[in-house]
């Protein structure tokens, strides 16, 4: 295995590439008794259209999500089951473009370890589990669906995309699921469930020559070529529309302003718009920065507001939201304040308090062992390596944050998506 030491963070990774095509990252945390593994594949809810054996497949919304929660079954029984009668603490998550499977242990790590390696390589989906599940699933989407947070964020994916699968809900529909067969399950198994498409990263005081050993001998030997994928056609740098509205109740009316960015190409462009982006939000939006002072001052705004950046395979987005009594105005003042800044540019001696804050949480970051091995996940996926962020960090200018600003805060790259209250003034 490649050793590497990150001197800026204190942190030593082993690396290697199996002949499988698994790429596997051990962070070594001596005299640590609680290990943390977690195998992650390229392949969440936008992921609906792919080829496979020189066909074009579609497959309905949420088969990503639904195969996450029937990969657990096995031929015996259950690998939940299974983990936790070893002490550990498994779980499994699927976002937009990555599933992840996980666990914590403080003891019998290794054989932990290939019960998480067996169960998401050996598909095991019978049609009568699928057709149980779907009901499960099918009240967790209606659940969703009353939920006025996670209503107005596709909402305001809606309003900024037109083509990209981003804005389709990860969970699906309750009619696109009862088009999932454990055929479906097994095709998506065998076209992204591929050692090549994915990635093991595990954190603790353990031996990453013993991760590989164990690796080598649970998994295929053989992977194949990753499969192309389709995301529909190439997306206008303009937002799809400019308001998106809907009913709910609630008592106050919730928003989500989104600003539609160019997305970054794969590697450490990628890690760079996510640190200039993150920062933009910070000095425009955050609760350091005047705006944020002024919209809490005068009430449209209160501790529940919210904001960020993220970026997908051909999409990439900042935004804001929360709870406010005029989210119009909430949106000028943000206009207003980013054509501020554009003129007369970032103080400082915020910036400097901003980056200095920013950089610190993500130093904090790594005392989380499943933070360390996500966020390696992900940068894997994204061609960049996680813990090169110092260096990257440090090349971020107050130039670059304000013309990141300048480029997205254009009314027509804008989209506003807001919950009212039923039956509420408009």
């Amino acid at each position: 295995m490649e050793e590497k030491k990150y001197a800026r963070v204190g942190e030593t990774l082993f690396y290697t590439v199996l002949a499988n095509g698994l790429a596997v990252y051990v962070d070594r945390k001596p005299g640590f008794q609680k290990s943390y593994a977690f195998f992650a594949t390229n392949y969440g809810g936008m992921d609906m259209r792919f080829q496979m054996d020189g066909r074009w497949v579609d497959t309905p919304a949420g088969v990503a999500h639904f195969l996450e929660h029937k990969t657990f079954d096995t031929q015996d029984g259950n690998a939940l089951q299974d983990l936790a009668a070893n002490g550990a603490s498994p779980n499994a998550f699927t976002s937009t473009a990555l599933t992840g499977y996980y666990f914590e242990s403080t003891e019998q790590f290794e054989e932990n370890l290939k019960i998480l390696l067996s169960f998401v390589s050996i598909p095991y989906y019978t049609q009568e589990s699928v057709d149980k599940e779907q009901g499960i699933i099918g009240q967790e989407i209606r659940m969703g669906d009353d939920e006025p947070d996670t209503q107005v964020f596709y909402g305001m994916l809606e309003g900024l995309y037109a083509n990209s699968p981003i804005k389709v809900n990860i969970a699906g529909t309750v009619e696109s699921i009862s088009h999932i067969t454990a055929d479906t399950l097994n095709l998506c198994h065998k076209a992204f469930y591929d050692p090549g498409n994915m990635v093991l990263c595990v954190a603790g005081d353990v031996d990453p020559e013993r991760v590989v050993q164990i690796a080598e001998e649970v998994l295929p030997t053989r992977g194949h070529e990753p499969v192309a994928r389709d995301y529909g056609p190439e997306e206008k740098i303009q937002a799809a529309q400019g308001r998106w509205e809907k009913e709910m109740a609630v008592s106050t009316p919730i928003f989500q302003l989104g600003f539609k960015d160019i997305p970054p190409a794969k590697g450490e462009a990628w890690l760079r718009w996510e640190l200039t982006g993150n920062l933009a939000c910070e000095a425009l939006l955050g609760t350091s920065s005047p705006l944020y002072a002024r919209l809490y001052n005068e009430g449209l705004v209160n501790e529940g507001f919210s904001y960020g950046c993220e970026a997908y395979p051909g999409a990439a987005f900042l935004c804001a939201g929360g709870e406010s009594k005029d989210p119009e105005a909430v949106r000028a003042a943000v206009m207003a304040e980013a054509a501020r800044l554009g003129r007369e540019g970032i103080d400082e001696a915020l910036f400097q308090r901003l980056k200095k804050a920013a950089y610190g949480s993500l130093v904090r970051g790594l005392n989380s062992f499943e933070n360390i091995c996500v966020n390696q996940a992900m940068a894997h996926f994204a061609g960049f390596e996680y813990l090169s962020f110092p260096e990257v960090f440090d090349t971020v200018e107050k130039a670059d944050v304000e013309a990141c600003i300048r480029r997205v805060a254009s009314e027509e790259r804008t989209t506003l998506a807001v919950i009212r209250p039923k039956g509420g003034a408009k």
